[in-house]
Parts: C-alpha cells; sequence; structure tokens
C-alpha cells in the first residue's frame, strides 16, 4: 500500500491519508477483509508520527471503511452498495459546491452551468 503524503497543500497529513485509503478502497485496490498496515507500519513507512496515523484509522473506522480488533489489526470492512453510493455522491456534492462557487463569483448562472453538467454527464453515453 501506497501513501504519498504532500507537504504543498494545506490538508491535513492524517486527512491524505485517510483520502487515500478510502480511494484505494473505493476502486478495488482494497478489498473486503484485507488487511491494512498496522498504525506503527505505516508510521515509519511514510515518516509521520503514529499519533497521525491514528487519527486517519480512528476516522476511517468511523466512516465504515475499516474494521479494527485489538491484537489483529485493522481490515477493510465489507462495505455495502448503500454505503458506496452515499460516499460517491458526497464526493460530487463537494464538486458541484466548488462549481457553484465559481459561477456565483464569476456571474455564470446557474442555468449554464446545469447546462455544463448535463453535458459531462451524458457525453460518455
Amino acid at each position: 500500500m501506497e501513501i504519498i503524503i504532500s507537504s504543498n497543500t494545506s490538508k491535513p497529513i492524517y486527512e491524505q491519508i485517510t483520502t487515500q485509503i478510502k480511494a484505494m478502497i473505493m476502486s478495488g485496490e482494497l478489498q473486503a477483509g484485507e488487511a491494512i498496515p498496522s498504525m506503527r507500519s505505516l508510521a515509519r513507512d511514510i515518516h509521520v508520527s503514529v499519533i497521525t496515523v491514528q487519527k486517519a484509522y480512528e476516522d476511517l473506522q468511523r466512516d465504515g471503511f475499516i474494521e479494527t480488533t485489538v491484537g489483529r489489526g485493522s481490515f477493510v470492512s465489507a462495505i455495502n452498495k448503500n454505503f458506496y453510493q452515499e460516499e460517491k455522491q458526497r464526493q460530487a456534492e463537494e464538486h458541484l459546491q466548488i462549481a457553484a462557487d465559481i459561477g456565483r463569483s464569476s456571474g455564470i448562472s446557474a442555468d449554464k452551468l446545469v447546462e455544463l453538467l448535463r453535458m459531462f454527464y451524458e457525453e460518455d453515453c
């Protein structure tokens, strides 16, 4: 499992870890039931504090992406279809919020943004 930490972003390190592990799970790179590195091991590999990795793992567990058992380690949870769809919708909402903010600040009408969204959505059909 390769995690890349960037110092050129305002995003905290634990969020970078969380985001990358979520992406690996959502893409299928990490499968349900698969073990993920221990907190100490990952902290050592990416040269960060164990506490930083612990925060990331706590967030992943809270969001249902991993399950942690004392003495056994952390494993990818079996994600149900509704949870997966909810996470993807949340990601889309973040991007749409950015588009809406750009549209408002640039004087692009909501109708034009909707038209652009439809065009992109139907482009690959």
